[in-house]
C-alpha cells in the first residue's frame, strides 16, 4: 500500500500537501505542528502500515471533532476487522459495537460481556452509564448493540 493512498484514506492528503516540505516535513517533538486530530490520523496510518494483529487504542477520539471521530472509528473497523482491538474509552458510542465490554470501577473489573447482554441487566454499571446519556442516546446505543449482537441473530 502506498503512503499517498493510505494518507488519502485517512484524509491526511490535503494536510500533507499544505506542509512546507510535503511528505518530507519533519514533525516536531510531540507533533505540535499538527492538530490533535491530525496526530491521531497519523498514528492510525502508522498502525495500518504496521499490520499489527493487536491494536491498543487509548482514548483515540477523546479530543477530536465528530467527523474525525467517525473517520477514525470507520477506519479501525475496516482495517482491523481481523485483529484484536483493545479500546480504552469513556465515550460509549466508541465501544458500543465491540464484541465484549469490560467495565472497570476504581481499577477493579466489575463487568465483562457483550454490550447487548450488559444492557439487558438494569443493575449493570454499563446499563446505568448508558441511561445517564438520556433516552434518545440510550435508545440509539441499545439499538446498535442489539444489531451487532450474535444473540440477536438467533
Amino acid at each position: 500500500m502506498s503512503f499517498f493512498f493510505l494518507y488519502a484514506q485517512v484524509q491526511l492528503k490535503e494536510i500533507i500537501e499544505e506542509l512546507p516540505d510535503k511528505m518530507d516535513t519533519e514533525l516536531v517533538e510531540s507533533g505540535s505542528n499538527l492538530s490533535v486530530g491530525q496526530k491521531q490520523l497519523v498514528c492510525l496510518a502508522r498502525a495500518i502500515l504496521r499490520k499489527n494483529q493487536i491494536l491498543i487504542i487509548d482514548e483515540a477520539t477523546a479530543h477530536v471533532d465528530p467527523s474525525t471521530d467517525e473517520l477514525i472509528q470507520k477506519m479501525i473497523r475496516e482495517k482491523f476487522a481481523q485483529c484484536t482491538v483493545l479500546t480504552i474509552a469513556h465515550r460509549l458510542s466508541t465501544i458500543i459495537d465491540s464484541d465484549r465490554i469490560m467495565v472497570l470501577d476504581s481499577g477493579r473489573l466489575e463487568e465483562y460481556d457483550e454490550p447487548y447482554v450488559l444492557l439487558q441487566n438494569r443493575d449493570s454499571l454499563f446499563y446505568k452509564m448508558v441511561q445517564q446519556l438520556g433516552k434518545a442516546e440510550a435508545a440509539a446505543l441499545t439499538e446498535t448493540a442489539k444489531q451487532v449482537s450474535p444473540l440477536w441473530e438467533l
